[in-house]
């Protein structure tokens, strides 16, 4: 989670893509510059995805600034697909 959010801030599309699950992945991201700067990861919650599960949530919230000031709070899954996690989907 914290490697996707430091790729998300940086704005590495090809590493978000190769760690979202295929079956879920979109073609693209849009990762544009709209003036909103994400600064600060907390992870609230994890269930599962240690080292004998195949899959595991993350519940975080992600604060940002800019054009707009706030937060965005979200429920992860991620699996496990040939020794790498994936994120799978999110509820916000």
């Amino acid at each position: 989670m914290r490697s996707r959010f430091s790729a998300f801030v940086t704005g590495d599309e090809d590493y978000l893509l190769r760690t979202w699950d295929p079956e879920t992945r979109p073609e693209r991201l849009h990762l544009e510059d709209n003036g909103i700067h994400f600064y600060r990861l907390d992870i609230i919650d994890t269930v599962d995805g240690g080292p004998l599960d195949d899959t595991g949530i993350v519940e975080f919230e992600a604060f940002y600034k800019g054009a707009a000031a706030g937060s965005q709070r979200e429920r992860s899954q991620f699996r496990r697909t040939q020794c790498q996690w994936v994120y799978s989907t999110g509820d916000f």
